[in-house]
């Protein structure tokens, strides 16, 4: 990016956004071919010191793992970070989305199995502050766009302590997410299970991965704090 998009994206003073970029590069984070700027590899060393840093991917890793293997689909854990979840462990037996997914990675809130599920375990005014923030756009025929429907979803995985997509982040794609409770209570985290509609269609997903994702949620949860 040049100078002048950086300054046009992030509402900086084309003279602040230069400044913000020279010390990028000047810390190796960025280089600068005398017209765009571009991140260095260096910028991952963010993301793994906050990973290695923080309890829940290690400890969520060994038990994502253990899921995977017994449903045979891709499992993940993310939290929620502004109006995006964050991914934080994953164990992948297969792709399952035409967009590569690992920690570190992010997708929006309002339409996602996981996003769903910590959206509804905030207070009703916060999750309706994070709605307003949010680009919602229809990504299928099937996605839930409008504040009201989505309104209604966190009301009813509110009470009913989980979250099924079908098809509304990409076609064919569904997933089924519960919340990660630390000791005290607290949702801290989420975790699901995504799969091919042909393969795992909700229905089958609420009766066969839901029991062992439960199990999940209260083995972890005294070990969380």
């Amino acid at each position: 990016m040049s100078i002048t998009d950086v300054a046009e994206r992030t509402g900086l003073e084309r003279a602040t956004a230069r400044r913000c970029l020279l010390t990028l590069v000047h810390l190796g984070y960025a280089t600068y071919d005398g017209k765009f700027f571009q991140l260095t590899p260096r910028v991952l060393n963010l993301g793994h010191s906050y990973l290695a840093a923080t309890p829940l991917p290690r400890l969520i890793q060994p038990f994502l793992e253990e899921l995977s293997r017994a449903t045979g689909e891709s499992t993940s854990a993310a939290v929620l970070e502004g109006t995006d979840i964050l991914y934080v462990a994953r164990a992948s037996t297969r792709r399952v989305m035409s967009i590569n997914l690992g920690a570190g990675a992010r997708l929006p809130a309002y339409c996602t199995s996981m996003g769903r599920t910590l959206l509804a375990a905030l207070p009703p005014e916060e999750a309706q502050a994070i709605l307003e923030r949010s680009d919602i756009v229809a990504y299928t025929a099937r996605t839930k766009a409008d504040k009201a429907t989505i309104t209604t979803e966190l009301a009813v995985i509110a009470a009913q302590g989980f979250a099924v997509i079908d098809q509304e982040l990409e076609l064919g794609l569904c997933s089924i997410a519960v919340p990660l409770h630390n000791a005290v209570g607290q949702v801290v985290a989420a975790i699901n299970i995504g799969a091919h509609v042909a393969r795992a269609p909700t229905s089958r997903m609420i009766a066969h991965f839901l029991p062992l994702m439960r199990r999940v949620q209260a083995e972890v949860r005294p070990l969380l704090r």
